[in-house]
């Protein structure tokens, strides 16, 4: 991973090669990445990667040209940008792009790089795991999961005075415990800091749901009472973000934002927000063309605020401006937000299970597909930890249910919202986190089961 400096000083060595471009625009993505899995209660697999690239769009007009290489020595990347500007040459004008972006604004002076993450070494991965399988093999338990480390550099720069360059660390542990019954229970944790990951406390979640979980039954569908952790309330916010919450879908009559600017299309109780600069979240202070990220409310008591926007959608429509919120081009999705909140309540978990008289409680979400965008309709299946609530207490394990629901009527039925957040895993597992609370719904529904517990 090279410093800033020398980030910087590449991709200025690379805008003075795109001279016979009107404007050009150069993106920098490295990746130094280090994995380490388990299965079976073993270490099984670790690997790294360390791999940089430089994309190049250059505009000659309305012609739009793009091109990548990781190939950074002096030959490649000049052939590289005279492939972008040979690609811009073929296009047809594209009559909605105005400008690539300028420098304006202030960004978010954020941390986002530890030097402990940074430096972690396999044998200090290892330790990490063994604590979890430990747990496990004291539970007659099978462990299986994930550590990784590393860091992420980003750099922009373009003709119109951009330059942007910072590195982002970033730790992950994903775990799931599995009993002989079938029971399972999962647990998840991120940060910047590699340090605050509590493998332990993960692996004891993990084990109390293979316990609540053990012999699990058959549930038949039908309309539920749910609890939902953390980890299914971000999966749904992830859905509404990739489905809707951007402007490209809006622009594109894709969206269920459309024509609902200023209505009320979930309950009074429901604020979501967009925020890069957050320290609470994984935070990334501008986006993919080197804007700064500006804090954006999507929604507010219920009621639809905004969406996201880009240069070429803040172009389309007349007195936008981007609000930093473009992916990597070329980008043919839009804008999206990667930096999701939502607003907490004042109850707990204890107190949404007590107040149900009769319920499901859903741990996560897993192989969760749209069926209806305009209705942020959605189905997919529980998974490691999904219980019977009966009479105020989790009374049993319960198999695995296919739910097929649309977010917003599950977000018009929110009955409790916990007082507690937790930072869980968003649409970009590397530059992206959701900060979300638990859920209690009234109505959820649940169409079928599925094939495993």
């Amino acid at each position: 991973m090279t410093d800033r400096g020398q980030t910087l000083s590449l991709l200025k060595k690379t805008l003075g090669l795109s001279a016979d471009a009107d404007q050009t625009e150069i993106f920098f993505w490295a990746n130094d990445s280090h994995l380490t899995r388990f299965a079976n209660n073993y270490i099984h697999q670790n690997v790294s990667e360390k791999n940089a690239s430089l994309s190049i769009r250059v505009i000659l007009g309305k012609k739009i040209g793009s091109a990548s290489t990781n190939l950074l020595d002096p030959k490649s990347i000049q052939n590289t940008v005279a492939k972008a500007i040979q690609i811009a040459r073929n296009q047809r004008d594209n009559p909605h792009f105005e400008s690539l972006p300028s420098a304006e604004g202030k960004y978010a002076s954020v941390n986002t790089f530890d030097a402990e993450t940074a430096s972690v070494t396999p044998d200090q991965r290892a330790k990490i795991a063994r604590k979890v399988i430990e747990v496990a093999k004291k539970g007659h338990l099978t462990a299986s999961g994930a550590l990784s480390t590393g860091v992420v550099q980003v750099g922009v720069v373009n003709s119109l005075g951009i330059q942007v360059c910072q590195s982002f660390s970033r730790g992950a542990l994903r775990i799931v415990f599995q009993a002989s019954d079938g029971a399972s229970g999962y647990a998840e944790s991120f940060s910047t800091k590699v340090r605050q990951i509590d493998p332990e406390e993960m692996a004891h979640q993990a084990a109390e749901k293979c316990a609540q979980g053990a012999h699990p039954v058959d549930l038949p569908p039908g309309q539920y009472t749910v609890v939902l952790e953390p980890y299914a309330v971000g999966n749904m916010l992830e859905f509404l973000a990739y489905l809707g919450f951007g402007a490209l879908a809006m622009q594109e009559g894709r969206s269920f934002m459309c024509g609902k600017l200023g209505q009320k299309i979930t309950g009074q109780s429901i604020t979501i927000w967009d925020d890069g600069g957050s320290p609470q979240g994984m935070p990334l202070p501008f986006d993919f063309e080197g804007i700064p990220k500006q804090p954006i409310t999507l929604l507010e008591n219920g009621i639809a605020q905004a969406v996201v926007y880009d240069s070429y959608t803040a172009g389309r429509e007349e007195g936008k401006v981007s609000t930093g919120h473009a992916l990597p081009a070329p980008n043919t999705f839009g804008p999206v937000p990667l930096n999701l909140f939502m607003k907490n309540g004042n109850s707990g978990l204890r107190e949404m299970i007590e107040s149900t008289e009769r319920g499901i409680y859903v741990t996560r979400f897993h192989y969760t597909n749209p069926l209806e965008p305009i209705k942020a309709v959605i189905t997919g299946m529980t998974r490691d930890g999904t219980f019977l609530i009966e009479n105020g207490q989790i009374k049993k394990g319960v198999r695995n249910l296919r739910f097929t629901q649309s977010i917003l009527e599950a977000l018009s039925n929110v009955s409790l919202i916990s007082q507690d957040t937790r930072l869980v895993s968003g649409l970009d597992d590397e530059l992206g986190g959701t900060v979300v609370p638990a859920l209690k719904i009234e109505k959820f529904n649940f169409t079928g089961a599925t094939a495993a517990v």
